[in-house]
């Protein structure tokens, strides 16, 4: 897909229409019919044909679209006239303008308080699992497989997998994974460079090594 190309001076929105797709994915998530998770999985089944052919917030809208398809906040008649449906049922939005600072100041958290021990210790090194869930998940791909160490343990997170299929949100400690640039690029990566990822426990296993025979 080519080089990244840095935009000097980038706004946050390069059109207003861009502002109001982020807006109303927020606002329509106030509703709860989705989370967060849900919401990144439904981008990603965007067929490729029309993934790469659209950008950032157009992926946004045709998610949206789609998630309140599924969730009967709108019907299809509704999309297509633009129009709303007299006989639909009238609902106040949950979202309000006086709930809006709030929403943006809280986020939506991730991290859960609960006790859940860790499977895994700082300085251990770790094998990311070769793993191809059909689902959403945050192991990318070209880690799958390689060998990192644990810099740190952030705490415990909803795991997004499970999460994002409403299994349930199954909490874990995430580490941030120092993975050598090399083990995941081969040779022609720099020694002196390392990616740092953050990984979940279920996305991990010991690493084993062989014994010289």
């Amino acid at each position: 897909m080519g080089p990244i190309q840095p935009e000097k001076n980038e706004p946050v929105f390069h059109e207003p229409w861009e502002g109001r797709s982020y807006a109303v994915t927020r606002a329509m998530g106030a509703w709860g019919r989705w989370n967060l998770d849900a919401s990144r999985f439904q981008r990603e089944l965007i067929a490729p044909v029309d993934y790469f052919r659209m950008g950032y917030y157009e992926r946004w809208i045709a998610a949206l679209t789609e998630l309140m398809l599924k969730t009967d906040l709108i019907t299809s008649t509704e999309l297509e006239s633009g129009r709303p449906d007299p006989r639909s049922a009238k609902q106040h939005p949950p979202l309000t303008a006086e709930k809006v600072p709030f929403l943006v100041a809280k986020g939506i958290p991730a991290r859960r308080n609960v006790q859940v021990a860790a499977c895994f210790t700082v300085g251990q090194t770790v094998r990311a699992r070769n793993i191809h869930p059909v689902g959403h998940t945050r192991l990318p791909r070209y880690a799958r497989g390689r060998t990192g160490t644990i810099d740190r343990d952030h705490g415990v997170f909803l795991f997004p997998d499970t999460n994002a299929l409403f299994l349930g949100e199954k909490p874990q400690h995430v580490y941030s994974v120092r993975f050598a640039a090399c083990e995941l690029w081969g040779d022609q990566a720099s020694p002196k460079d390392s990616v740092y990822l953050d990984l979940w426990d279920d996305y991990l296993e010991p690493a084993r090594i062989d014994s010289a025979v």
